[in-house]
């Protein structure tokens, strides 16, 4: 049994990063069952569980979407914010409804809150129905464990890890655009964020190995990549590489369109931009986490640059890339913000005219240095700023998208809308939804869309000829 251990999870011990090549040959003890697998939080978890899908298919597992039906339920939590943690212990009210009378029912709970002692605990306390909890650095033990006799909890959390796993499979999501993990963990130490401790140190994939995914991926007919980390243009800092080489080098496969999230400031060069700017299957399209406009707070936070020094580097990528549109990242009601400070990312957000922005509460982890800063901020004075920020960045949202009103631009088809069967949805270059009126034989091609109408979060738009990359 390994438990989560917030201390080793801080340390970052210089050691090289230890590479595993996993040889999956699993026998398939499990196929007349079925598994049920939901997924909290970020798209490193959403990537995490194609992993997870990948495994249980190897034991003979199938999918269901019918939580009764399930002999195998997982779980892939996140820790960023506390209603997440709400939602799982709800759910798992109902896994232990349904394991009360069924010898048959293996309950998984893996993913970042697997990483926190003080979850762990009320886990070992409370939920003793619970039978694998599962880390972030380990999922590959997953069907080693479910394959094995046990009749306690089993607890398998490493609290930090050198290890990076390559030849990993997936069952992804989609046939036509991919995550791919470029490298795993985070060293920046936000005061507010949990994530360098439940995802552990910086370690970079290898090189040739990101590229061999790559090509692979475009072989078999995917048409976009995304480039995956929890800081992702620190890539190669570890193994003497750096993020705008493997960029070019991922431009160079030809892939017709590649993406990477999610980006520190701290970390943004001039190379980066340079090689952005130079490939068209590059796409304009940045998210850059500001997080606040004011220099007290962002020194408390421990975001290592300044209000000044941000907009110097947004200003230089709108001068040196076309057409390029930038998302950002903005917490309101960190400890003792004022009204002054509230006001400063107010002004950075009326500066940048953000094309979009997630926004959030301030939300106490435990275990950070955030959680023991003293707060004088009522949660009602909170949620006005909150309020009064999305409406700022609604407008510019919504300003950002009525240029486009009445122009063709090229969009990747995905897939059927969910809110709307009769018609499709893909996304620009700028990563704009756009739900389209056209036929399905344009589903997965990369085609001409005229925008019919423009709103905050998504445009409309209608097929206009066969034209298309491919």
């Amino acid at each position: 049994m390994h438990l989560p251990d917030l201390n080793v999870a801080k340390s970052r011990i210089k050691k090289e990063n230890k590479y595993i090549n996993l040889e999956e040959n699993y026998q398939k003890i499990f196929a007349d069952k079925k598994y049920f697998l939901r997924t909290y939080g970020c798209q490193m978890n959403v990537h995490d569980s194609e992993a997870i899908r990948s495994y249980l298919e190897s034991l003979g597992l199938t999918n269901t979407e019918n939580i009764e039906e399930a002999n195998v339920v997982v779980l892939n939590t996140c820790a960023i914010r506390e209603n997440a943690r709400d939602k799982v212990i709800g759910f798992l009210g109902k896994c232990k409804y349904l394991k009360k009378n069924r010898d048959d029912f293996k309950i998984v709970l893996a993913g970042c809150m697997s990483e926190q002692p003080d979850f762990v605990d009320d886990i070992l306390k409370n939920h003793k129905y619970i039978d694998i909890i599962i880390g972030t650095h380990n999922i590959y033990e997953l069907p080693k464990l479910l394959m094995q006799e046990f009749k306690k909890q089993v607890i398998e959390v490493y609290s930090n890890s050198d290890e990076i796993v390559e030849g990993m499979h997936y069952e992804r999501d989609s046939k036509i655009s991919a995550w791919v993990n470029i490298m795993y963990g985070c060293d920046k130490f936000c005061t507010y964020c949990i994530v360098p401790y439940t995802r552990g140190r910086e370690r970079s994939r290898k090189l040739e190995s990101i590229i061999e995914e790559v090509n692979d991926l475009k072989n078999k007919g995917y048409k976009e990549v995304t480039l995956l980390g929890q800081n992702v243009n620190a890539y190669g800092k570890d193994i003497g590489e750096t993020f705008s080489h493997l960029l070019e080098c991922v431009a160079k496969t030809n892939i017709e369109r590649i993406r990477f999230v999610t980006s520190h400031p701290w970390n943004f060069t001039d190379e980066m931009i340079n090689v952005i700017a130079k490939y068209k299957n590059i796409m304009p399209y940045i998210h850059l986490p500001i997080q606040s406009g004011s220099d007290e707070i962002l020194k408390r936070m421990n975001r290592r640059y300044t209000k000044k020094e941000y907009l110097e580097l947004f200003h230089k990528m709108k001068e040196k890339i076309p057409g390029i549109a930038i998302t950002t990242d903005i917490i309101v009601g960190f400890p003792n913000e004022t009204r002054e400070n509230f006001e400063e990312t107010l002004d950075v957000v009326k500066t940048c005219e953000f094309d979009g922005a997630f926004t959030f509460i301030f939300s106490k982890r435990e275990g950070t240095p955030a959680a023991k800063m003293e707060d004088t901020i009522s949660q009602e004075e909170k949620e006005e700023r909150l309020q009064e920020l999305n409406k700022l960045v609604n407008y510019y949202s919504n300003k950002s998208n009525q240029k486009l009103l009445g122009k063709v631009v090229e969009v990747l088809v995905l897939g059927e809308s969910e809110k709307n069967k009769e018609k499709l949805y893909g996304y620009t270059d700028t990563y704009k939804l756009v739900n389209i009126e056209g036929p399905k034989t344009i589903i997965g091609k990369i085609v001409n869309v005229k925008i019919t109408d423009a709103k905050s979060f998504s445009l409309d738009g209608e097929y206009v000829n066969e034209k298309v990359t491919n």
